[in-house]
């Protein structure tokens, strides 16, 4: 789907008796349906192993942020914050499931705002992947503005060749 509107294709062989145009398409399809991950923002996935992130092919993590509370809620959560080439992580402490996993594909914009929690690092992703905005408390300030710095680094990078 693209703008509300549906794609089908239909394929067929010229060749009888010949599969190899079937046995392409089914593996373009696993491909692109394998690499989800890197295109789609995820809420609440199983994107942790035993405390650590499940690396995607190719991925690697940048830098990893202990105490970043996620101001989703009224009272903010406490978690973690993991920064890799391919995406942005944060998950809770107390329940990891509670987490999101954002590419950067889908970064619309990376700030630093005032909130009602004091300084916070936004991160709005695309109205495509549905719009949030995402609020992150990290003390002190100056970790806060070079976590910005290289969200948006890399965000840029990311978009130039992704």
């Amino acid at each position: 789907k693209s703008n509300h509107t549906r794609f089908e294709f239909i394929f067929t062989s010229l060749i009888p008796g010949n599969a190899r145009l079937f046995t392409s398409v089914i593996g373009v399809f696993k491909a692109f349906n394998s690499s989800k991950m890197y295109r789609e923002l995820k809420l609440r996935g199983a994107i942790l192993e035993s405390g650590s992130l499940k690396l995607l092919p190719l991925e690697e993590i940048v830098s990893t942020i202990n105490g970043v509370w996620n101001l989703s809620s009224e009272q903010g959560n406490l978690g973690s914050m993991i920064i890799t080439n391919v995406r942005v992580v944060w998950f809770a402490n107390m329940n990891d499931l509670f987490n999101i996993s954002v590419p950067y594909i889908h970064i619309a914009t990376v700030k630093i705002r005032e909130s009602k929690f004091g300084m916070a690092l936004v991160i709005e992703s695309s109205e495509i992947s549905g719009g949030y905005i995402l609020g992150f408390r990290i003390d002190p300030i100056n970790k806060l503005q070079e976590v910005q710095k290289e969200i948006s680094s890399l965000h840029v990078l990311y978009s130039s060749s992704p």
